[in-house]
């Protein structure tokens, strides 16, 4: 590890991009490979290692990938760092968002927010910029954080009312944890297992307190708590899940109408997508009504974390899932729609890139690559040429998809775009810069 990379993770933006250029001089960078992974959230959000936008583009630099995306929850306070830190390290890059939304035509049945009938995860995909605060999407933005914010103080002062041994306050406990004050509930967790560790010092203590809680044996507890990642998921679990002593079933009010995402983020140029968990709710269970009914409101792409669905021990629930990825992957082909694919990060113990070579997954490597490829070109052909993927001018220079896909996914396929070639194409207008990665005359 690199003297510098700790310092990666600093919530001072300035000590991090200083720091980045420090590691980045005294790395020496694999040749690039065929893997990537178009779903990364860092710590604006919440990831397991707690890296910074700049520190996952390093990572990805280290490990040769071919492209790679940030996505965090309700914010894009990573942008700009990620953009300038894969600029540097010369990394194809894209800048995602997700929440969840209320689909009402799903009100009935579970989709992709188990046991939350009509909560379904949902993304915009290659952000090239942040909205003006006083704009109308930039207003948007804002409620997608404060609505985050409102639900993290009702969720810990359900807990705090049944657990006031452990309460924690948001502001000094929470809080501290996160760069920009958007925790989630992993952090919300963390806070109140460390509350547990300052209030009970010894083993024995915590196990008292936390075994009847977790439904664990206290003889275990000792062995469970040695997993921290697992200790925290139990606990979520106990806390803020469905069943906790902390969870309410969600409403129409409690988070935004799918309707209304997807337009803010067609308003915002970005690409509306659909976040699809692993096909086995009886709202994902029938692929072709699922795309129907999301594409029909403005979806453009489909995002799938492939590890849900093949890496599974038990046979019998592997044959199942991979089926449902093969219905919704061959739903996609059949409506030419892109497919992104990722890892998320936000849980210790999986891999950090999905193997697209392996038995399972090789058969769709193309159809991932492609995917990846047309965020790259729709980030590059958004910020500098002013074509969105969903804009009027794509539509009307490429009215069938199959041959915008093909175009997006050329422009995504160039060599990653440096500071000096990102410098070149600001210095032209849209129409000019629109040529020059047309006709690939970009200086390297």
């Amino acid at each position: 590890m690199s003297k510098y990379t700790a310092q990666l993770d600093h919530f001072d933006f300035n000590r991090r991009m200083t720091a980045l250029r420090a590691a980045a001089a005294t790395t020496q960078f694999p040749p690039g490979n065929t893997l990537f992974n178009m779903h990364c959230h860092s710590f604006f959000s919440y990831n397991s290692e707690g890296w910074s936008p700049a520190h996952i583009a390093f990572n990805c630099a280290q490990r040769g990938l071919y492209a790679a995306a940030l996505c965090d929850f309700d914010v894009l306070d990573g942008l700009e760092e990620f953009y300038q830190a894969s600029q540097l390290l010369g990394l194809r890059a894209a800048v995602h968002l997700e929440t969840r939304a209320y689909v009402k035509e799903q009100a009935a049945v579970n989709i992709s927010s188990p046991g939350e009938p009509g909560v379904a995860y949902i993304m915009g995909c290659g952000f090239t910029y942040l909205p003006a605060p006083q704009s109308d999407a930039g207003k948007t933005l804002a409620l997608l954080r404060q609505g985050a914010q409102h639900r993290n103080l009702a969720l810990i002062d359900r807990i705090n009312h049944v657990l006031p041994a452990i309460a924690i306050d948001y502001q000094a406990d929470v809080v501290p944890l996160t760069p920009k004050g958007v925790a989630t509930e992993r952090h919300i967790v963390h806070a109140y297992r460390m509350r547990a560790n300052a209030l009970f010092s010894t083993s024995a203590a915590r196990a008292a307190f936390w075994s009847p809680l977790l439904g664990c044996p206290a003889a275990r507890f000792a062995a469970i708590e040695a997993n921290l990642p697992a200790f925290e998921d139990l606990i979520r679990n106990a806390l803020a899940k469905r069943g906790g002593i902390g969870y309410i079933q969600p409403t129409e009010q409690t988070f935004p109408l799918a309707d209304d995402f997807i337009n803010w983020v067609k308003e915002c140029d970005a690409i509306p997508t659909i976040a699809w968990l692993d096909g086995t709710s009886d709202g994902e269970a029938d692929a072709e009504q699922l795309m129907d009914l999301m594409t029909g409101k403005g979806c453009a792409a489909l995002n799938i974390i492939p590890d849900r669905n093949w890496n599974i021990q038990d046979n019998s629930t592997a044959a199942i899932k991979q089926r449902k990825l093969n219905e919704i992957i061959q739903a996609c082909v059949k409506r030419d729609i892109p497919v992104n694919i990722g890892t998320e990060m936000n849980k210790g113990g999986l891999p950090f890139v999905d193997d697209i070579t392996g038995a399972v997954l090789n058969q769709y490597a193309g159809i991932f690559t492609a995917g990846a490829e047309i965020m790259v070109g729709h980030t590059v052909l958004t910020r500098y040429a002013a074509m969105p993927y969903t804009g009027w001018r794509a539509a009307e220079e490429f009215p069938g998809i199959k041959a915008r896909n093909a175009f997006f996914a050329a422009v995504g396929a160039l060599p990653p775009l440096t500071e000096s070639a990102s410098d070149e194409l600001l210095a032209a207008t849209p129409e000019v810069a629109y040529r020059m990665l047309k006709d690939r005359q970009i200086s390297r």
